[in-house]
């Protein structure tokens, strides 16, 4: 299986961060802040019980690359799926987030898929730092 971490990180500028939290304590609330203002990239935080945040994925209009999933695993199935429909480019499961079976649906679709792993330690391992 490819690893395709260093791709989805460098090539893909716009992502959902699915169940963040407004708590700046939370990893997902971290990560957001990381991949927008470390990394530069366009961050839509997505959680129906935030009220600083989108309800859901399809609430954001434009065309999302990666949709960063940071809810249990029995959750990241049907988050796999949104992001199948919406024509996402990859999907990323944060640490501890695993789903086989909805990893295989995301690459059979043709996303890169990137699961157990955090954006803000796999970025220092990336060649150019």
């Amino acid at each position: 299986m490819e690893d395709r971490t260093q791709h989805v990180l460098t090539a893909y500028e716009r992502w959902a961060v699915v169940g963040w939290s407004p708590d700046p304590r939370r990893d997902s609330h971290r990560i957001a802040d990381f991949l927008e203002q470390r990394l530069g990239k366009r961050v839509w935080r997505v959680n129906p019980h935030a009220p600083d945040a989108l309800p859901d994925i399809r609430a954001i209009g434009e065309p999302v690359d990666v949709v960063d999933i940071f809810r249990h695993s029995d959750h990241a199935g049907a988050h796999v799926d949104e992001a199948i429909a919406i024509g996402a480019k990859a999907v990323w499961m944060q640490l501890g987030v695993i789903d086989h079976l909805a990893a295989e649906r995301a690459r059979a679709a043709g996303l890169d898929v990137v699961m157990d792993r955090c954006p803000a330690i796999e970025w220092p391992r990336l060649p150019q730092h």
